[in-house]
Formats: structure tokens, sequence, C-alpha cells
């Protein structure tokens, strides 16, 4: 699939995109905030840079949006090369983030040991993946290799442009292939990982700030020797059920700041903008390899439940 004259094609035609944008930009003046339905999905605004203009005064304030849920955001565009690709290991995914004068950014901010961090998931909440592309600084071009199976994935670009804000852009992928979704995830505090068991303590409610402490063990042993991973001893990640908004999930201490301890617990805290159900992966590195957790839980509180809050936040079948 990778070939070298499919790349180069795909370099040029991404040029000859990118270039369209610049003369848009040009003649319009600068871009306005993006209006879409945050709920809507992102695969049909994905083409033509999934990007919607519209008023300022269309246009809900930028905290009252969970990240993720848009392709455009505060002058940022995610573009994807492709929004559908084959599935199986190793498949090639290229993208830039357009700035908000539509040249792909080539400046970021280092967050948590990276200048931009990549989550894939597939809509039913399986296949999870944290992977950390590659920029071509010449071009402001990301790849990276990914697994992908048939269906439709949500793919999540958290990062920090330098001199701006830590934004986090979502747009879907198209998988092609039969798709058999799978079943609705209960709620579940404990995972098994390989030789691994991980525990979640903690509730989450809406409107209120919640700690999560997670305990890693192994072989029926708590484990005191975790490797840092990201900046801390573990990495969190929370979607959403139905949308799957992402949620920043920030850790406690720092590993060598002579308080962290190396497990067995890892102590987040975060804040949830709904009741419903949220889907947890925990990263977490020990003998030198990264593993991940995952967890379901089902927040309460006064916010509103998100329609279609289990694992079939997509029901749409592939079968190109």
């Amino acid at each position: 699939m990778n070939t070298p004259a499919k790349l180069t094609g795909f370099v040029t035609a991404v040029a000859a995109v990118f270039g369209i944008a610049l003369l848009v930009g040009a003649a319009v003046g600068p871009v306005e905030e993006q209006t879409e339905d945050p709920t809507a999905s992102a695969h049909d605004a994905g083409h033509g840079n999934g990007i919607v203009t519209g008023s300022a005064a269309e246009t809900p304030a930028v905290e009252e949006i969970p990240g993720g849920l848009m392709t455009y955001r505060n002058g940022y565009a995610l573009a994807l090369a492709e929004t559908d690709l084959e599935s199986g290991e190793d498949r090639n995914l290229t993208f830039a983030i357009n700035g908000p004068g539509g040249a792909p950014v080539t400046d970021f901010d280092v967050t948590h040991d990276k200048e931009l961090h990549l989550i894939a998931v597939r809509r039913d909440f399986t296949g999870f993946q944290h992977v950390h592309p590659v920029l071509d600084e010449n071009t402001g071009i990301w790849s990276v290799d990914v697994d992908l199976t048939p269906g439709t994935w949500r793919v999540f670009t958290d990062f920090t442009p330098t001199g701006g804000e830590s934004l986090t852009l979502g747009a879907d992928l198209a998988v092609a292939g039969e798709f058999v979704p799978a079943a609705p995830q209960a709620d579940n505090r404990t995972a098994t990982v390989d030789d691994y068991e991980v525990t979640l303590d903690g509730d989450l409610s809406s409107g209120s700030d919640a700690m999560l402490t997670l305990t890693v063990s192994k072989d029926g042993r708590p484990l005191t020797d975790l490797q840092p991973y990201l900046g801390a001893y573990g990495h969190l990640v929370a979607l959403r059920g139905g949308d799957l908004a992402y949620l920043h999930v920030h850790p406690d201490g720092t590993p060598g700041d002579g308080t962290t301890r190396p497990g067995p617990e890892v102590v987040f805290h975060t804040s949830v903008p709904s009741a419903g159900t949220y889907h947890l992966y925990l990263d977490f590195q020990h003998d030198g390899v990264v593993r991940t957790a995952a967890f379901t839980l089902t927040a309460g509180g006064t916010g509103e439940v998100q329609p279609g809050s289990g694992a079939h936040g997509d029901h749409s079948h592939s079968g190109r």
C-alpha cells in the first residue's frame, strides 16, 4: 500500500490542497469559528479539510465544547490526507494541522514529552491506540502507522501550537471491510492485560471534580517499579459514550520530584461535562513495554445523559 510512487503522488496532492487553502484564506480573509453540530459525524466534514465557516454569533463558547468533537477550532484544522483506508496492520496515516492562515503548522510545544499525541479508536471503543507521529518540518506533514480493522474510526490529535492554546481536534476515518460492532461494554473497574491487573477506584459525576486511582499489580503483587511514560507513571485518556468527546485527564506528580512514587498507585484528576458512560484507557510502562488497560464507568450527576451512551457510538457498516 505504501509504495514510494503512492507517497510521492500523495505529497503532491496534499501540497495542491494546501495551496488551495492558502488562496482561499487570502481571498476571504480570517477564517471564522466552525459551527458544526458537535455530535455529528466528522467523516463528511473530513473532505475539503473538514472546514465549515459561519458567523461568530452562531458559535458556542469554546469552553462549552469538549475536545475532539470538531475538525476545526480556534483557526486550526485537522486535515487528513485520506479519510478512507484499507484495513490491516501498519497502515500509514498522514495528515497536517493547518493554521489560521491556511498553511500547515510546523512549530509545536512539547507536552507530555511529545509535540503531538494521536489517539485512534474505533467508534465501538475497540482498537484503542496512542501513538506519536513524525513531523516533516519542511512540509508540515505528519505520518504514523496504525493498525485498523473494518468500521468507522475516530482520530484525535492532541497538541499545542507554539504561541497558542492546547487543542484536541478529531476526524472520522472509514476503514473498508465487513464490520461487526462489539457488544456494549458494561461498567468494569478491573482490567487484565498480559500478566498485569489494574484496578480503578473513584467515581465520576458531572459538575464535580473526581480523583481516580489506578493500582497496578503483576501476578498478584503490587508493582512499585513502574517506569515513566510521557512524563508520568501513567497516561489516561477518557472518551464519552455516544459522541466520543475527548477529555483531558491530569496525573498527580512527576517522576523524580522526590514525592511521586513509581506505583503501585497512579492518581489522576478529571471532571466530566455530563452524566453518561465514559470509556477510560490507561497506558502504563513496565519492563520497557507500554500496555493499555481499558475501563468503562457510568457518571451520575445532574448533567444531561448522552443519547446512545453505550458502546455503539456508530452502527454504520462498511462493506466495500
